[in-house]
């Protein structure tokens, strides 16, 4: 997995220059405006920077297909071996008039073995590759741009064009790179490039700093993810593999490493060909020698170098092959490649993504938590009024919260038809200069409440008391320091906190803003995991004892990886981050490869750069994840 060093930094460059200048310049550069492009500059900017279609590898013709199913070291021997046997037990003994001597059993055999072979081949790895073709042919994209001739019209993926302007909204998929130019709530996953399993708040703003990793530069949004939410209008900047999504794409469609059934097939091929260059002339000269019949003697020899070779391995092999590859379609995995079959035997590292792979790719509420770190379902009914009553983007930790409280309602009284019992007043949205989110709602005796959640840090800003031991205390530094390391502990382990906060009567004149946001009460803690799958403990133990090594490679930070890792079973032995790698010298970084189990905070090239380093490190790798 290689992507061309100078496209990467050419790409990277590209990206930096627009994440810190202004709009207007990037505008100026890439020769648009807000109006969109005009037809002329849209044909030569798809002549000058290509078209919008990431490559995933020429489709080999039918000639080549049935030429690499055909054709390897082993049966190139074979055909040799056939021809050497057409010409001394058919053509010579023709030639010389002696049709009892003519036997075509080997050349037949030999050709049949082939012929059964490469059929198997062709016929397994064909359906293989159309299957996969159908999965694609389901996907179609479109994208709204605006221009000059065609204002906000919707056109396919592959018709964008450096230089468009793009609309934006949620469910849309990035059709590719590109600037933002405005951007309303804007959240966008980009769990499929960084691993990532929250969605990312996207801006406008303009970055100073030249030196960040490219995807922490939030007013950039990249082909491949997708908007939870929101809007924004963008300025396209790459298209096609000149994306970071097409970069990735590339990689995997260079030429595949060669896989240890390659290896094994042309180690046997050269033991053979060693062993005939050795054994055949010998043969020859001490047979011609001793019995003065040169031709006997060769066509002796050849029948050596004939009963060298197993005529019927490759289509054992292949068989076998085959066979592996019919039983993991059963499994609903699809093997294009026979030859990739050895090397799931032969595998002794497996690389593997933590989101979604280890873990199930959902938010789950764990905890609702008093101060004092004690269970409190009273936590979970204010958290549970915050989040249902809320109009914005409901995101993952708000989905959580409502289907625990659904969840437990029926063995907690408290907790029951919440949404019947009280009604909304009004609500401040969550930004992320306040990082918190305030619902005012009314129950059924007219008793008016406000209630926060939001960010540990920003909530006690505006928390002055707490229910602390049953009663409302003020918010002194003690207090504070004891929240504070609870919350670190839960941190530890790999948990996301947030606080939840309330008072009553919030405001007199029953008009609410953020200034209301003040004097609060803060009653707990809302702690949130993404959980192992139940399937992951038993998978890494099979692992283990057929002798495979799992390490983890994740785009999530340090602590989140060190939990997960600890609840599967996982020892971290050795952890290194994303900026740590990059700092490394390759011949460095290919010894710390082999002792670090975890690795976090990682880039998409970053992975591929381990896996490359441990493949040449002798080792057999294989990757499992969303790259």
């Amino acid at each position: 997995m290689t992507t061309n060093p100078k496209t990467l930094k050419k790409m990277n460059e590209q990206i930096i220059f627009c994440a810190t200048n202004s709009t207007k310049l990037i505008l100026q550069a890439l020769n648009t405006s807000f109006m969109g492009l005009s037809e002329q500059t849209i044909k030569e900017h798809r002549n000058l920077y290509g078209n919008n279609k990431i490559v995933h590898g020429k489709k080999l013709s039918l000639t080549k297909r049935i030429a690499n199913a055909f054709i390897n070291p082993f049966t190139a021997i074979l055909f040799c071996l056939a021809i050497v046997s057409i010409f001394t037990d058919i053509i010579i003994p023709t030639m010389q008039n002696s049709p009892d001597d003519v036997n075509p059993v080997t050349v037949i055999i030999i050709l049949t073995m082939v012929f059964i072979s490469g059929s198997l081949r062709f016929v397994q790895e064909s359906r293989s590759g159309n299957a996969a073709e159908k999965l694609l042919s389901l996907i179609t994209t479109t994208c709204t741009v605006t221009r000059q001739y065609r204002p906000k019209a919707e056109i396919p993926l592959e018709d964008v064009v450096i230089g468009d302007i793009i609309h934006l909204s949620a469910g849309d998929m990035i059709p590719a790179d590109a600037r933002i130019l405005e951007a309303k709530d804007l959240f966008i996953s980009q769990a499929s490039l960084t691993g990532e399993s929250e969605p990312v708040e996207k801006f406008a703003k303009t970055y100073q700093e030249k030196n960040l990793s490219i995807t922490d530069y939030n007013n950039i949004l990249f082909m491949g993810s997708n908007v939870i939410s929101g809007s924004s209008t963008a300025v396209v900047i790459g298209v096609g593999n000149n994306t970071l999504f097409g970069s990735i794409a590339s990689s995997v469609s260079t030429t595949p490493v060669e896989t240890n059934f390659t290896k094994g097939v042309n180690s046997v091929s050269w033991i053979l060909i060693r062993f005939m260059l050795f054994m055949v002339p010998i043969v020859f000269f001490v047979n011609g020698i001793t019995k003065n019949d040169w031709v006997e003697a060769f066509l002796f020899a050849i029948s050596i170098a004939v009963g060298l070779t197993p005529e019927m391995l490759p289509m054992i092999v292949t068989t076998c092959l085959a066979k592996g590859a019919v039983s993991m379609s059963k499994k609903k995995t699809i093997v294009k490649n026979l030859n990739s079959i050895q090397n799931f035997g032969a595998m002794d590292i497996l690389c593997t993504d933590k989101t979604g792979t280890l873990t199930m790719n959902k938010v789950v509420l764990e905890y609702h938590l008093d101060v004092l770190g004690n269970e409190d379902s009273r936590v979970l009914r204010h958290a549970y009024l915050n989040s249902y009553f809320q109009t914005g983007y409901k995101n993952l930790m708000d989905i959580a919260i409502i289907n625990k409280t659904e969840e437990i309602e029926q063995d907690n009284p408290n907790l029951i038809n919440l949404s019947s019992a009280y009604t909304k007043v009004d609500d401040i949205p969550f930004d992320f200069s306040r990082r918190r989110l305030s619902i005012v709602v009314k129950d059924k005796n007219q008793k008016c409440q406000m209630i926060t959640k939001g960010a540990v840090e920003e909530m006690l800003s505006i928390c002055f008391h707490v229910e602390y031991q049953g009663k409302i205390k003020p918010l002194d530094e003690r207090i504070k320091k004891e929240i504070l390391k609870t919350v670190d502990k839960l941190n530890d382990k790999g948990m996301r906190v947030i606080a939840v906060a309330q008072k009553n009567n919030p405001s007199p004149i029953d008009k609410f803003s953020i200034a209301d946001e003040c004097d609060m009460v803060l009653i707990g803690y809302l702690a949130f995991l993404d959980p192992p799958k139940e399937s992951t403990v038993k998978a890494l133990k099979a692992l283990k004892e057929y002798g495979v090594k799992v390490k983890v490679l994740t785009g999530d930070n340090d602590k989140v990886a060190r939990s997960i890792c600890k609840q599967v079973g996982l020892k971290v032995n050795n952890l290194l981050l994303g900026s740590d790698i990059e700092q490394l010298p390759e011949q460095d970084l290919a010894i710390a490869v082999e002792k670090t189990d975890v690795f976090a905070k990682l880039s998409p090239e970053q992975k591929a750069k381990i896996v490359k380093l441990l493949r040449q490190n002798g080792h057999t790798v294989g990757f499992m994840g969303d790259e």
